[in-house]
């Protein structure tokens, strides 16, 4: 006796198809799964031996043959639980024939019960790109696998659920979308408690009207962290497309909340300066998404950056380029979107208290330039405005009066960023001006002539490097877009210059 059913799995963030055959065959009781499963998979056999009985369901006294395929592709995790339990039941003769329309997926309990799984939305999508009209699931998934529009999707707690409606017995209730609000109100902190540092916040709409990287250096408590803390309450909310992009990186992570559909709010991502270069890129055995594609979309600030080994702050070099990363492992490589802004934190010294108004600095200088050659020239081009945080004056600690909100900034801010997706909307892949190919510049990126003496003089006197010149015209295009012009002016390109200036203050020439 043989069936067949349809299941999903996940490589990366692609979803695949799945089919999961069964044969029942003469000869000792025996089971065998082949088709390259893990050891999570192939234990699948014990627990859906478990569940059958526990259900009160027959488990067949015949050799057992289970086969996932496509043979040539890994299978990893419990998902294929579900799947396993439906056709063994249909190749008994139990069920009735399952629709080549219809797929399953789930990790099974002892008892019967359906656990939820991790990388749903993506295989719901897969699904839908190949034919699948159902999905029966686990319920905690439910509401993440309804983002995938055209798909029918049947949550059940229990796999008992899911036999009684392909018998016509009991019929499951489809799951709804919960559809996606475009406008949310950010309800994190606000802008409003940030008092003085008038430079740093200008910075901060500077970045987050263009996508801009950004490091504030300064002393400790001079509020480094609480501005970068409130950047995601001034960027534009997530369009549908970011957030089932970012929610697919979550998926697969295992990070959504059960019960809920789409990431709604733009992610932030805070390491400890302990973590591993792994742990920023991705890896593991079986690869996994790292910090810089959990940002995707969002931010990721690194605090006390020259606290962070070498290895981790290298590994960020190309993902800051490519807006991918892929990670290769001995079972198969895995790319990952990480199209993020990276912010970072620093001391100007180890002693934190270089160029302080009121407190002597007690490092000598060999030791301020060890510090800051902790981090690479390199990296430090990547990042487009290098911006210096004063200590806050009393009188600013002082005033009553609360400072702008972060909900204002964030109308100019989704204003500007509107602009430029209708200005590149020719242009694949490229929604605002950090993402400007450097071919496009020229096109982009008119200078009047003042401008142009402005930047060449700059260029020669400090020093700069192709990238950063480069990155200094995307910052100028930021500033005219929120000035309103077209065409770039000396002003434009002397504020763009201005966050360029800690290079040379902070960064030693051995960089």
């Amino acid at each position: 006796m043989y069936a067949k059913v349809n299941s999903l799995g996940v490589a990366g963030l692609n979803g695949y198809t799945v089919q999961v055959e069964t044969d029942l065959s003469g000869g000792l009781p025996q089971f065998t799964m082949v088709g390259l499963p893990d050891s999570a998979v192939k234990e699948s056999s014990e627990r859906v031996r478990s569940a059958l009985k526990n259900l009160h369901y027959q488990w067949p006294a015949s050799r057992i043959t289970v086969n996932l395929a496509p043979a040539d592709v890994r299978k990893t995790g419990p998902v294929y639980d579900l799947p396993v339990f439906i056709s063994i039941m249909a190749a008994q003769g139990k069920l009735p024939a399952v629709s080549g329309e219809s797929a399953f997926l789930g990790e099974l309990g002892l008892d019967g019960t359906l656990r939820p799984v991790n990388g749903v939305l993506p295989m719901a999508l897969a699904a839908v790109q190949n034919g699948i009209k159902e999905l029966f699931l686990p319920a905690e998934n439910a509401a993440e696998a309804a983002v995938a529009k055209g798909l029918t999707v049947y949550p059940a707690r229990t796999a008992q659920q899911v036999v009684l409606h392909l018998c016509g017995a009991e019929k499951l209730t489809p799951a709804e979308p919960t559809g996606y609000d475009a406008d949310g109100v950010w309800l994190g902190a606000d802008m409003a408690d940030v008092r003085g540092q008038l430079v740093a916040r200008r910075a901060l709409e500077v970045a987050a009207c263009g996508g801009h990287n950004l490091v504030f250096v300064g002393s400790p408590g001079s509020g480094k962290s609480m501005l970068a803390k409130r950047l995601p309450g001034i960027l534009p909310p997530l369009t549908y497309e970011e957030a089932v992009e970012t929610s697919a990186v979550y998926s697969v992570a295992g990070l959504v909340p059960a019960g809920k559909g789409l990431v709604r709010a733009r992610p932030f991502r805070s390491p400890h300066h302990s973590v591993s270069a792994t742990a920023i890129a991705g890896g593991g055995s079986v690869p996994r998404p790292g910090e810089v594609s959990l940002a995707h979309n969002g931010v990721l600030f690194l605090d006390e950056l020259p606290e962070f080994s070498r290895e981790a702050l290298e590994v960020l070099r190309q993902p800051l380029e490519d807006g991918i990363v892929t990670v290769s492992r001995v079972h198969g490589s895995a790319t990952y979107p990480c199209k993020f802004m990276l912010v970072a934190a620093m001391n100007p010294c180890k002693c934190g208290y270089l160029g302080h108004p009121t407190r002597p600095c007690s490092c000598t200088p060999s030791a301020v330039d060890q510090y800051l050659r902790r981090i690479s020239g390199p990296l430090m081009d990547r990042i487009d405005l290098h911006v210096h945080v004063e200590p806050v004056a009393y009188g600013d600690l002082a005033q009553a009066a609360d400072g702008e909100s972060s909900a204002a900034i964030r109308t100019r801010v989704a204003a500007v960023r509107q602009l430029q997706r209708e200005r590149y909307k020719a242009l694949s892949g490229v929604y605002c001006n950090a993402q400007l190919p450097g071919n496009r510049l020229r096109q982009f990126c008119p200078m009047t002539p003042a401008a142009e003496a402005v930047l060449r003089a700059a260029f020669e006197r400090m020093g700069l490097s192709a990238r950063a010149y480069d990155r200094i015209l995307r910052v100028s295009r930021t500033v005219a877009d929120m000035d309103g012009s077209e065409v770039l002016d000396s002003r434009h390109i002397a504020e763009a210059v201005q966050y360029r200036s800690l290079d040379r203050r902070f960064t030693p020439v051995s960089l």
